[in-house]
């Protein structure tokens, strides 16, 4: 779900995204990844454009420190996020999610 990149630092989040919610928000665990409720449709790429920013802001970091590496046109996406170690991202975005580390 959570992979770690020593040098130079990044994470990658592994991501079940659910578009067209009530409300964007981390929902749990689905399928060894994090399941994200966006209210973004899933049309012209905007829930991914709705997820990048979502992430960001829950990480408190610039979106561009945010970058969808694959999954483009899938629900299941991995998400790059630079200068974050994967216990930092765990602590800020998934403090109450229990994580099952890869």
């Amino acid at each position: 779900m959570l992979t770690e990149n020593k040098e130079p630092l990044y994470s990658q989040l592994s991501c079940y995204v659910q578009p067209k919610s009530s409300r964007n928000q981390v929902v749990g665990v689905y399928d060894n990844m994090l399941k994200i409720a966006l209210t973004a449709p899933p049309v012209d790429g905007e829930a991914n454009k709705m997820l990048v920013k979502f992430i960001a802001s829950q990480l408190k970091i610039s979106k561009s420190s945010c970058t969808l590496v694959q999954g483009e046109t899938s629900r299941r996406k991995v998400v790059r996020i630079d200068g974050l170690s994967a216990d930092d991202v765990k602590k800020r975005l998934c403090s109450n999610v229990e994580l099952v580390k890869n």
